[in-house]
């Protein structure tokens, strides 16, 4: 399995992290994709840091929606700087969260459209958040010409999953797939092409049943992938092998035997 997204900087892991990354490697963990993300630029910085430190630790560099408004031209050239280091797979994760508004609607769609220009210009994919605000943000990824990219933590419906489909997007799955309220994205899990489609833990936030409401950590995606690989009425393995492939492609991770995945032109 590929945690496709978490949060393992020392804002939330500072004291037992070696422990929580030996008990994801045990449960099966190959690969852990660092979201660089914070109130400054602390987060990204220290996940760049760390996937230097750990040959199975990937880092993306951004900044939240909540916090675009506090940015300054300094904040983006550093990201743009950091976006160059040999281990930073991906851009974000950034996006529109129209549920808190920390930040004025019209700050977090023009960083998101800076954003998704970022990630295009340096041939990354960009992981976009999206919260309460589909529609808006398929445009932006449209008008933008987004390349690759990953809807993380897939909260919309069908049709939803089918207007980012539609722009190229991969959907990203977390351990929302196990609450009760969560039909719609069940059936959008379903619905999706078996070659778009990851997992994520999001740790420290959102751990899956029979663990909510406890601080989540890379090992618990396991039970994600069960609920996944239910929904669609395929076996856990099936699952497993196509959303670690996708992970490796999209973000271009090292395969099992070194060598760096590629995706088509």
């Amino acid at each position: 399995m590929i945690d496709s997204h978490c949060h393992l900087d020392p804002q939330y892991f500072a004291a037992d992290l070696q422990e929580v990354l030996a008990r994801a490697r045990g449960a099966g963990v190959e690969a852990f994709v660092c979201v660089g993300v914070g109130r400054t630029l602390e987060a990204p910085r220290a996940a760049v840091v760390l996937a230097a430190a750990e040959p199975d630790i990937f880092a993306t560099v951004g900044v939240h929606p909540h916090d675009v408004a506090t940015m300054t031209e300094a904040d983006w050239g550093e990201l743009e700087e950091l976006a160059r280091r040999p281990r930073v797979v991906g851009i974000g994760e950034t996006g529109l969260d129209y549920y808190y508004d920390h930040s004025p609607r019209e700050a977090q769609q023009a960083a998101y459209r800076r954003f998704v220009g970022m990630a295009r210009a340096a041939g990354l994919p960009v992981v976009s958040h999206v919260r309460d605000a589909h529609e808006e943000a398929a445009a932006i990824l449209r008008d933008e010409q987004a390349g690759d990219g990953v809807i993380h933590c897939f909260s919309g419906g069908v049709g939803d999953a089918r207007a980012y489909l539609d722009r190229g997007q991969h959907l990203s799955f977390s351990g929302i797939l196990t609450f009760k309220s969560a039909g719609n994205i069940r059936e959008a899990a379903a619905f999706a092409p078996l070659d778009r489609i990851l997992i994520e833990t999001d740790a420290p936030y959102l751990a899956p049943i029979p663990h909510r409401g406890k601080k989540n950590e890379p090992a618990y995606i396991a039970q994600t992938l069960a609920a996944l690989a239910s929904v669609r009425g395929q076996t856990a393995a099936e699952v497993d092998a196509a959303t670690t492939a996708n992970a490796r492609r999209l973000f271009r991770l090292p395969s099992a035997s070194g060598s760096a995945d590629t995706r088509s032109p």
